[in-house]
């Protein structure tokens, strides 16, 4: 990979993509800007900047601790979608319900 003109989040993941485990963000982001070869004026800017850009990139997933992943390495989240019957009759009338109560005081205020 040609570090120097990628961006720095591509080298985020490809240095992860390497490594292929949880990274501390300071130690990635300090390795992405070695392999940049990019001068650095202030470097807290810079590791904020780094960190910002890899923060708002879906590729990358933040594990906890400080350690950063990639988004591929989590399973999808699997959402359910089956339910009794009779829960989705309970939650179906407390809906109902809901909403009646909702369109009476609507009603009561405009009046």
């Amino acid at each position: 990979m040609d570090y120097v003109n990628s961006s720095e989040v591509d080298i985020a993941y490809d240095i992860l993509s390497k490594k292929g485990e949880t990274i501390y963000y300071k130690d990635l982001v300090l390795e992405v800007i070695d392999k940049k070869h990019k001068p650095v004026q202030n470097l807290s800017a810079a590791i904020s900047e780094v960190y910002t850009l890899i923060n708002m990139d879906s590729r990358f997933h933040y594990e906890g601790e400080g350690k950063w992943g990639l988004t591929e390495w989590n399973p999808p989240e699997v959402k359910r979608t089956h339910r009794s019957s009779a829960a989705a009759r309970t939650t179906s009338r407390s809906a109902a319900k809901a909403s009646a109560t909702r369109k009476k005081k609507l009603e009561s205020i405009q009046e």
